[in-house]
């Protein structure tokens, strides 16, 4: 096991024990036989030039010197490829995105190992270690972190879990999508926050439309504004019918005027129709925190025939929490939980098993009053009334409580608290 802080300035010898430079970097690329890259190749400096020789010309890598077999004038040329990883260069120092962790990081050290004749890249080191050992107290850091209670193996990342943050030719950041796709929505807008603009806009690009949507919803609106101030219009619209309602709506609230009208009409009808609507009432109020995204049924259906509604609005209806009935001037009579529906037998009607007493707020109540009830009731989602309690949309659980209580404590809260009685 080695560091590469621990080879880079190694001197490089030749077959005679000539010196012919000293250790810049190493070139590591990946190979069919091994999970991580494999060194390939090292690049010697010497003077104002430097050299890059094929790995199989190294004797001897991890020692005071490095070794070749050769002369310097016989070693054979090393072809240079786009996937090259160039560990000093590209990653040490870099920031990379950690997967397993969802975070970006910057990268300390790396470690290599040897696997038969063949050194292997292992781990990055991100944790104190990596710079205690670049400024030559790796051997004090056995002690020193012990002290303050710090795992000395605890900054090391498997290669496995290491998305270098790259760029090609014209210095587009490349990130392969098939990894992006493991990533949940939260741990996205995470990696988000802690890029610069520039990678940001490009790692934007690598998410596919429904996985961008998914992932601003995610991110408070002032900063979605700054997020797609770049983007076409038709993309932006794109994304917004891909959005809940409501979080669209509070996209557009952060937008300039002419854009958001603009955008509203790029739109198809019956999503910019929903988002006009919610447009209309005070943000703090429960109209404004409301979305339209519930499912309701009419009364008459049996608990068989409601199932397959379900199953036909699915995909559209991605979070059902209940399910509303309404009459057909579109009043809230009634309520069931899935759980009410599943424990029905199929030819029963919903009129028998719907809770008939249905907790709902105002479309004028403020978000204080809103969280209250969505607390005391134990509720997943309120449903939003007129003064005439026809149904208008839904607030759930955690926009209820998203805007009155503090970042630090929702991070310790569930994100539901329970199911109705």
């Amino acid at each position: 096991m080695a560091f590469i802080s621990e080879l880079i300035g190694k001197p490089v010898t030749d077959i005679d024990g000539t010196q012919i430079g000293v250790l810049k970097d190493l070139i590591a690329r990946t190979h069919k036989d091994f999970k991580h890259p494999v060194i390939d190749a090292i690049v010697v400096k010497f003077k104002e030039e430097q050299i890059i020789i094929p790995f199989i010309e190294v004797v001897v890598l991890l020692a005071a010197a490095i070794s070749l077999r050769q002369k310097k004038g016989k070693i054979h040329d090393y072809t240079t490829n786009e996937d090259d990883i160039l560990l000093g260069e590209d990653v040490l120092d870099k920031q990379i995105i950690d997967i397993d962790g969802a975070r970006v990081v910057r990268v300390n050290d790396i470690e290599l190992v040897r696997v038969n004749a063949h050194i292997v890249v292992s781990n990055v080191d991100v944790g104190t270690s990596g710079i205690l050992r670049r400024i030559g107290l790796s051997k004090l850091s056995r002690f020193i972190l012990p002290l303050f209670k710090r795992d000395l193996n605890r900054g090391f990342i498997s290669w496995d879990f290491v998305e270098l943050l790259r760029h090609d030719k014209s210095m587009r950041l490349k990130v392969p999508k098939d990894k992006l796709a493991e990533l949940h929505p939260s741990d996205l807008a995470e990696i988000i926050s802690e890029l610069s603009q520039t990678d940001t806009d490009q790692f934007l690009d690598n998410l596919d439309l429904k996985q961008l949507a998914d992932t601003l919803e995610e991110i408070e609106p002032d900063y979605q504004a700054s997020l797609v101030k770049s983007m076409s219009d038709e993309k932006v619209a794109d994304l917004l019918e891909e959005m809940s309602p409501d979080e669209a709506a509070d996209l557009l609230a952060e937008l300039p005027a002419q854009r958001s009208e603009n955008l509203l009409g790029l739109m198809e009808d019956e999503d910019a129709k929903d988002v006009r609507k919610l447009l209309l009432f005070h943000e703090e109020s429960a109209g404004g925190l409301m979305t339209t995204d519930y499912v309701s049924i009419h009364p008459g259906l049996t608990a068989e025939q409601v199932i397959c509604t379900l199953r036909e609005i699915g995909e559209e209806a991605e979070l059902i929490y209940y399910v509303y009935v309404t009459d057909e001037e579109n009043h809230l009579i009634g309520v069931f939980s899935l759980s009410d529906l599943i424990m029905a037998q199929p030819n029963v009607n919903v009129t028998e098993f719907m809770h008939k007493r249905v907790v709902s707020v105002n479309l004028k109540d403020d978000q204080d009053e809103v969280a209250q009830v969505v607390s005391k009731y134990n509720l997943l989602a309120v449903p939003v009334v007129d003064d005439q309690d026809c149904l208008h949309g839904i607030v759930t659980a955690d926009d209820a409580l998203d805007k009155i209580i503090p970042t630090a404590w929702k991070k310790r809260l569930p994100r539901f608290f329970g199911t109705l009685k």
